[in-house]
């Protein structure tokens, strides 16, 4: 199975064409509106995710404000429920750098964690850095490291337009 297959939320949870089911133990990312939901399939239609308070089982656009709760509870739940009408896919992106735990023991982990309340922090433990974790034995978002980026370069640019500014209004004071 290829690593990162793109798969489309039908109404038929339960239901994957032959030649692109997921596998126990494969990461499941979620595109959402503003962020990406991830979880991981653990066999027969089912996931398990870490899913913050207020987050309603089919999520929509409302969804973003549950990033920001402060507590979470791990779940299982079919895929299509949690996808709730959302683009999905396979993605299993760390297998060429990290070295993924065996099947049976990310679904038993995962399996051991339902119905657990969990701080959820954005930050530093979000829904990929629980599923990472259970897949890779490391808690890794790359989320949180493209805002990071991101922010900092902005904060650069900034400060780097700033310097120019005062740069020219120096020069202008200097010519009058």
């Amino acid at each position: 199975m290829p690593e990162s297959l793109e798969l489309e939320a039908d109404g038929s949870p339960e239901k994957f064409p032959a030649d692109v089911e997921p596998e126990p133990g494969d990461l499941i990312e979620i595109f959402r509106v503003g962020y990406q939901h991830w979880a991981v399939y653990v066999g027969q239609g089912f996931v398990i995710h870490l899913a913050p308070s207020c987050e309603l089982p089919n999520a929509g656009l409302d969804s973003l404000a549950s990033v920001l709760s402060c507590k979470a509870q791990v779940r299982r739940e079919r895929l299509g429920a949690v996808a709730g009408g959302h683009r999905y896919r396979v993605n299993n992106k760390h297998d060429g750098s990290l070295q993924p735990r065996p099947s049976l023991a990310v679904v038993g982990s995962a399996e051991g964690l339902v119905g657990c309340e969990l701080a959820y922090r954005l930050g530093s433990c979000n829904c990929e850095h629980f599923v990472t974790r259970l897949r890779y034995g490391v808690a890794r978002s790359d989320q949180v490291q493209d805002i990071v980026v991101g922010v900092g370069a902005a904060g650069l640019s900034l400060a780097a337009l700033g310097l120019l500014r005062a740069v020219v209004k120096k020069r202008h004071r200097q010519n009058q």
